[in-house]
C-alpha cells in the first residue's frame, strides 16, 4: 500500500521553496501542491521523475511486445534482452 503524499500549500513553497526543495529531496517522494485547499500539482525530485520515466519505458516495452505476441509478431528474445540492457544502462 503506498504512502499518503505530502501536502504542502502553494503558500508554504511561495514562502521558503529551499525548504521545500530539501524535504523533497530528502523523503525522495512526491510532494502534492495544494492551492485553496485543492490539490494543484505534483512535485518530484528528478531523481524520482527519471526512474518513473524508466519504468514507464519498460512498460511501453512490454505492452507492446504483448501486442506483438498476440499479432503473432514480435522479436526474438536476444533483441528483447537487449532492449533491456540499453533501458537499464541508462541507470
Amino acid at each position: 500500500m503506498s504512502e499518503v503524499p505530502k501536502l504542502v500549500p502553494v503558500s508554504d513553497l511561495r514562502q521558503d521553496v529551499a525548504a521545500v526543495l530539501k524535504r523533497l529531496q530528502a523523503s525522495g517522494e512526491p510532494m502534492v501542491i495544494t492551492q485553496r485547499g485543492r490539490a494543484a500539482a505534483v512535485l518530484l525530485s528528478v531523481e524520482t521523475y527519471e526512474r518513473r520515466e524508466r519504468e514507464l519505458q519498460m512498460l511501453q516495452f512490454l505492452a507492446q511486445g504483448e501486442k506483438d505476441i498476440a499479432a503473432g509478431e514480435g522479436a526474438g528474445l536476444d533483441e528483447v534482452l537487449a532492449d533491456a540492457d540499453r533501458v537499464l544502462a541508462a541507470d
